[in-house]
């Protein structure tokens, strides 16, 4: 794990390979690791940078304040930091609407946007009941202990039986949630609308889903599909709302395949 600071805070980051980069945004209740399998394949052929928003992992807790437009100048930032121009940006979930902000912020900066299991933004993509029943779950769950939110969250990530590697690895990650993280993540998404980025895209853009994903239901990807110009839509045959750690093989291969473009 190295480390890279952006103003007062402390950011935990995996760095791998070497070739043009490749950023990795996790989603919620998450952190760095939940990239292990796209740090491992994708290695050969990209330099691969997977961070631990602030609030999450190795890194340090925003203001319960903090708004999808501070994580996405957090980024910018660490990106600068770090000495990568011109990435391609991969986000998962949380990650994806955090890559949408970027875009908003800075359009300049992605090569490509990769959005798995991606939302506008939860008021941009759910009823506004589904919003307040997640917000309610989620501060709840902030104040509960570690392993009655495991219990909570783990059958809703993926779409059946997977490996128990698979389910060990999340266990280990949602059992060391930040309460403070959770919170600002929380408050962030919820209130976020991204559809007005939508049409804005410019830069070639692949979507990514799981065709069992209940999180972010195949309404939210084709709604996306419709509104990004350059979009391409993939869906993952028996995968959840974790993708890419569900069908780390399908998913790696489809993120190669559209980026195959700009290997030199």
């Amino acid at each position: 794990m190295d480390v890279s600071y952006v103003g007062d805070f402390r950011i935990g980051f995996e760095r791998r390979g070497a070739g043009p980069p490749l950023v990795l945004l996790h989603g919620a209740m998450s952190d760095s690791r939940s990239w292990r399998r796209q740090l491992e394949g994708l290695s050969d052929a990209f330099t691969v940078v997977a961070w631990d928003a602030p609030g999450c992992g190795a890194s340090s807790d925003p203001p319960e304040n903090f708004r999808l437009s501070d994580f996405a100048d957090c980024l910018a930032e660490f990106i600068r930091k770090v000495g990568i121009e011109r990435p391609h940006l991969l986000g998962h979930s949380f990650g994806s609407g955090l890559a949408l902000e970027f875009y908003r912020r800075y359009p300049t900066v992605p090569r490509t946007l990769l959005l798995a299991s991606a939302y506008a933004g939860w008021a941009g993509s759910l009823p506004p009941e589904e919003v307040e029943a997640r917000v309610e779950n989620a501060r709840r769950q902030s104040h509960m202990p570690p392993q009655e939110v495991v219990a909570e969250w783990l059958p809703t990530l993926f779409s059946g039986a997977v490996p128990q590697e698979v389910v060990d690895e999340t266990v280990a990650m949602i059992s060391e949630f930040h309460p403070a993280g959770m919170r600002a993540m929380l408050n962030a998404f919820a209130e976020a609308d991204l559809r007005d980025v939508l049409p804005t895209i410019e830069v070639p853009t692949l979507l990514l889903y799981g065709e069992l994903d209940r999180r972010s239901p195949p309404k939210v990807a084709r709604e996306l599909d419709s509104k990004i110009r350059t979009s391409k839509l993939v869906v993952i045959p028996g995968a959840g709302h974790e993708c890419n750690i569900e069908a780390p093989e399908a998913f790696n291969a489809e993120v190669r395949r559209f980026l195959s473009q700009y290997l030199d």
